[in-house]
């Protein structure tokens, strides 16, 4: 399973971070291999708007089958959803935890959009 976190940090000891779009580092790790990328989303994370957007691309061509983060706004709700990419909540774990947590159909889905955030 390919799953896109957002994070904290750049480590897969780092906590999940609650935002996405917004989120300064993406992990994109493969739960049964285990090797990782680590993406810098600083561009959306400074960008006046569309940072769901922005962010929801970047892991949708990467192959993404799941994200775990904290909310999604609505722009990124409505994107993942578009292609077929499901959002999982992972609040308080890290993203090494976080990964394994999906994978096992542990996490929570998310089934609605959260509140949108302004630059």
């Amino acid at each position: 399973m390919n799953v896109a976190v957002s994070a904290l940090g750049p480590t897969l000891e780092d906590k999940v971070d609650s935002r996405f779009g917004r989120t300064r580092y993406l992990i994109i790790a493969d739960s049964e291999t285990g090797e990782f990328e680590v993406i810098d989303n600083n561009a959306n994370k400074s960008s006046m708007g569309g940072a769901g957007i922005g962010t929801a691309e970047i892991v949708s061509e990467r192959g993404v089958t799941a994200v775990v983060t904290g909310h999604l706004g609505p722009n990124a709700f409505k994107a993942l959803g578009a292609a077929g990419i499901p959002g999982y909540t992972g609040i308080g774990l890290t993203v090494r935890e976080a990964v394994a947590a999906v994978a096992a159909g542990e996490l929570e889905q998310l089934t609605q959009a959260g509140e949108a955030h302004a630059g």
